[in-house]
């Protein structure tokens, strides 16, 4: 008979094999001081471009304050118990009408954290009867919820409405040989780690078509994309066409927490049905409370969205101007796409963060295809011009250098001893 344990510790995954060497400084760094565009990072100070705070919300007075007059009045322990059980309130209920008339939706309903959100969503719309065809480039909440799936699930080619179609003619052709079943097509409005938005104008033709139901991930577009700050929906002018609209506070809202918006029907049912939600603690009072404000500052204070798209475009023309590829981002999403190795590419990032006082992210499989390297460049409202400089300049460099083969051969230190 096997040990589990031993099992587990001959292969620590792909991640977890350079936990030594990246430890506290690549996995688990700690970004420390107040919330914005430059926080210290192991006692110096960093110019910073990997926070999910594209409005700038973290840090701002109104929004600190109704944290803090929530915590203060209500405690973290309100309300007490699940939703349907002990833990609604008014306050629960407001957010959620003020969600669905945003998302121009007839009904919401919150959910805990988005990761989770996800992955039950799948959960209690599908039987296994039905037909999930989703993006190849969909986020790990969309994937490990299609492995709870007990039916057929199909995959089309990262923004490829031909390959879509063919995946859904396979769909119907199987939903009638089994006579039963549905199909349901999931992709994402912003893809988080290339920035390009999801074809949901394309998507949305295909149902004069094929009858499919539509759920649209819009982590990175709520808040940012279209006139208002609706989402991708609103930016391709088919927000009538999604049929169920979900978004995590993570992003713009820099909070905790999600939510689904629909039809009043089918919102009522997932309401009664979402297992993750009937037997989990409803979210905290200040959580509510907070994301009411923030969503309040995101409707009415769209200089904040501005001044976003203004940061964002200063910094992906000025990459693209110095020579660097940053792929087809039409977001505020900020890929950058490196050449050579893991082990160069290691390097520039140190580089970058100890000389140039520059942090960013370095992405590598399993988040993304293997053979791909991408710093990812997240932009808010707080950057400053000269932080925006100031990072084109270092990237500039630092690239001269990987070009000319510096970091060849450089051996990666084991940060946490650094």
């Amino acid at each position: 008979m096997a040990d589990i344990f031993e099992r587990l510790l001959k292969n620590h995954g792909p991640i977890g094999i350079h936990r030594k060497r990246a430890h506290g400084y690549f996995a688990f760094p700690k970004l420390e001081g107040p919330i914005g565009s430059r926080m210290q990072f192991r006692g110096k100070e960093k110019i910073v471009w990997s926070l999910n705070n594209y409005l700038g919300l973290a840090n701002h007075p109104e929004v600190r304050k109704a944290d803090a007059d929530a915590a203060a009045k209500f405690g973290l322990a309100l309300p007490m118990g699940a939703r349907m059980m002990s833990g609604n309130s008014n306050f629960h209920e407001q957010l959620e009408k003020e969600l669905a008339a945003f998302e121009s939706k007839e009904d919401a309903i919150l959910l805990n954290f988005g990761y989770q959100g996800m992955v039950s969503l799948i959960d209690v719309l599908c039987n296994r009867h039905d037909i999930i065809v989703y993006d190849a480039e969909s986020h790990a909440c969309i994937i490990d919820g299609l492995r709870m799936h007990p039916g057929h699930r199909y995959v089309y080619k990262h923004n490829d409405i031909e390959d879509l179609e063919k995946q859904l003619q396979r769909a119907n052709n199987l939903i009638e040989k089994q006579q039963g079943g549905g199909i349901l097509v999931i992709t994402e409005g912003v893809f988080g780690m290339a920035g390009d938005q999801g074809k949901l104008k394309e998507i949305c033709a295909l149902k004069e078509k094929y009858v499919f139901r539509l759920l649209v991930d819009d982590a990175h577009g709520f808040g940012t994309l279209g006139k208002t700050g609706a989402g991708a929906g609103e930016e391709q002018d088919v927000q009538d066409g999604i049929d169920l609209y979900f978004s995590t506070f993570a992003k713009s809202m820099a909070s905790i927490g999600a939510f689904v918006a629909g039809t009043r029907d089918i919102i009522d049912y997932i309401r009664y049905n979402i297992r993750s939600q009937i037997f989990a603690k409803a979210l905290p009072m200040p959580l509510v409370m907070g994301n009411l404000k923030r969503l309040e500052l995101l409707r009415t204070k769209p200089e904040l969205k501005a001044k976003l798209w203004d940061n964002a475009l200063k910094l992906q023309n000025g990459l693209r101007a110095k020579g660097f590829d940053i792929g087809k981002t039409d977001s505020v999403v900020t890929p950058v796409y490196m050449t050579g190795g893991v082990e160069e590419a290691t390097i520039m990032v140190t580089d970058l963060r100890e000389n140039y006082h520059i942090f960013c992210s370095i992405v590598v499989y399993p988040v993304i295809p293997k053979g791909h390297i991408i710093y990812r460049l997240i932009p808010t409202a707080t950057h400053t011009d000269e932080d925006i400089q100031l990072t084109l300049k270092a990237f500039e460099e630092t690239k001269q250098k990987l070009d000319a083969g510096l970091y060849q051969g450089v051996e990666i230190p084991h940060m946490a001893e650094m």
